[in-house]
């Protein structure tokens, strides 16, 4: 678990709290390919460390086979999902398009493995997110259509979070603008499986100082446990809240009740600019 883990975390657990909410941790772990197994263990003890103890028991997405598996069982019978077996760079051949008709139905005969795709429509998608304001994204039908399960064999993320929000009653989501663009196609999953959306709240990310987001990609360092009230203070400076500097000194129950007091949504930095210099080798990036 790195800074940025941390900073959209303690933004969640924040705005639960002040909201009389529950908070729920869930375990994205449906790539085994990429996932060392150490990886859970030590992103839940970082969480314990710092004070952020989840309202409900942990979900496991690799658990959720099942229940993802019904879910496109529901899309195909409701043409709202299809077979593809068409390959990124068959697709990127054709300009996006399925030169095999995969969305009528008609997948290349054969027994190369096929991808399941959910069927967008053509839409302009608005909402209003809690912290950018009013969002507008277009989506295109067949150009945009995201995959649900793998060729592979895994479930896809945009399946996944949908299924669990829809199950866990989620009415509200905060995390990085990075997944900004994924939000209209979602909105449009939740919708074929009967659901009304989540309310959002996209904040910026945290980018290290060559502009990228703090990542394993990136390399970004662990978080250190041995010093989470620190950590802690770091984070709601980086979310424009402005604690007292002597806040490093206090226990990690009172730097949470002092976030939990003065939490101010608004405060939260729109632009890298903003939030320069506030943590050490770290700024905040809105993707969009």
């Amino acid at each position: 678990m790195h800074f940025g883990s941390l900073v959209t975390a303690l933004a969640s657990w924040l705005e639960a709290r002040t909201a009389g909410g529950d908070w729920l941790v869930r375990i994205e772990d449906l790539d085994p390919l990429r996932e060392p197994p150490e990886a859970t263990g030590q992103i839940l003890h970082s969480l314990d460390c710092h004070g952020l103890f989840p309202d409900e028991p942990v979900r496991f997405q690799s658990r959720r086979h099942d229940a993802y598996q019904a879910a496109i069982g529901q899309l195909l019978a409701r043409h709202k999902a299809y077979r593809c077996r068409c390959s990124r760079k068959l697709l990127q051949k054709h300009g996006g398009y399925h030169p095999d008709h995969c969305r009528d139905g008609h997948p290349a005969p054969g027994d190369t493995p096929y991808a399941i795709r959910f069927a967008l429509t053509d839409e302009v998608s608005h909402w209003q997110d809690l912290l950018l304001g009013e969002q507008q994204q277009r989506v295109a039908a067949e150009l945009d259509d995201p995959v649900l399960l793998r060729k592979e064999g895994f479930y896809a993320y945009q399946l996944a979070v949908v299924v669990d929000d829809i199950d866990q009653n989620i009415s509200h989501v905060v995390r990085g603008s990075d997944l900004l663009d994924m939000t209209a196609q979602q909105q449009q999953i939740f919708r074929a499986l009967g659901a009304q959306s989540p309310q959002w709240l996209h904040i910026p990310v945290v980018v290290n100082d060559q502009g990228q987001k703090l990542s394993k990609q990136t390399h970004a360092p662990a978080l250190d446990d041995q010093q989470p009230a620190a950590n802690l203070v770091n984070a709601l400076a980086a979310l424009g809240q402005q604690p007292p500097p002597a806040l490093v000194q206090a226990t990690v129950d009172d730097v949470l009740a002092w976030g939990r007091e003065n939490w101010r949504r608004h405060a939260i930095p729109l632009t890298s600019r903003q939030a320069r210099g506030i943590t050490p080798n770290t700024h905040l990036r809105p993707d969009h």
